[in-house]
């Protein structure tokens, strides 16, 4: 059983039923299921994947994504002074977005196993308090 943190653009490729991505983040879903792993994301993803609903003024799917974000299948992790510290650092010793920082901050704070991503820029670094970042073809699943 890990804790395995998805990236925001794993939530959208699923959500929207992407043609080239979906299939795989299905297959990864499935199989983080039969493993009872546990799924979880920042709260900073919440609002990225609401952001594009809002834009459409899809206020419905809005709240969808709202309730299905509050379930018991997803852990959604707070950013708290502790995650602003890790934040911090992440931003003063890597090149990364103040976007990417705060979904590396929030993993690292709260010890993942497997941070999963679709940028192949976050895929070759190493965070403190995160065991492994890879991409989401990576052959474990």
């Amino acid at each position: 059983m890990s804790r395995i943190y998805w990236d925001t653009m794993l939530f959208v490729y699923w959500i929207e039923d992407h043609p080239q991505h979906a299939a795989r983040i299905n297959r990864i879903r499935k199989r983080m299921e039969v493993r009872r792993d546990t799924l979880c994301s920042s709260v900073f993803t919440l609002g990225e994947v609401l952001t594009g609903f809002y834009k459409r003024g899809a206020l419905e799917e809005a709240a969808q994504i709202r309730k299905a974000f509050s379930s018991p299948q997803i852990e959604l992790l707070a950013f708290t002074p502790e995650t602003a510290e890790q934040y911090g650092r992440i931003r003063a010793g890597q090149r990364v977005s103040p976007a990417d920082a705060i979904h590396l901050a929030s993993a690292a704070q709260a010890g993942v196993d497997l941070f999963l991503t679709h940028d192949h820029r976050l895929q070759r670094l190493a965070i403190p308090g995160i065991q492994f970042i890879a991409g989401m073809d990576v052959n474990l699943f």
